[in-house]
């Protein structure tokens, strides 16, 4: 069993953070997809899960998304061909933050 940053023992699914590259329970992380926008690629939030494409997982906090930006994480994990913007899960993530 493992256990997660609660303490809890998760026995669903465990995802990594594409930031921290922490493990941690799907209901603590933040999924993104890519999408498409005027300017090009860009990374949506996800919180319902329910958007279609591949997913990435991150941890919804600034650090996480300050080290995916500077590792170039999502262009990996979404497999995107440039890199994408990442404006729109910034806002949503700095949103999150203020509550």
């Amino acid at each position: 069993m493992r256990t997660d940053r609660t303490g809890l023992r998760t026995s669903g699914p465990v995802r990594t953070c594409i930031g921290c590259r922490g493990t941690d329970s799907r209901s603590a992380l933040l999924r993104v997809v890519l999408g498409q926008a005027e300017q090009g690629p860009t990374v949506l939030p996800d919180p319902g899960r329910r958007r279609p494409g591949r997913g990435a997982w991150l941890h919804p906090s600034v650090s996480c998304l300050d080290l995916a930006v500077r590792r170039r994480a999502f262009g990996r994990a979404l497999r995107a061909g440039a890199a994408p913007d990442t404006t729109e899960v910034r806002a949503w993530v700095e949103g999150l933050e203020q509550e």
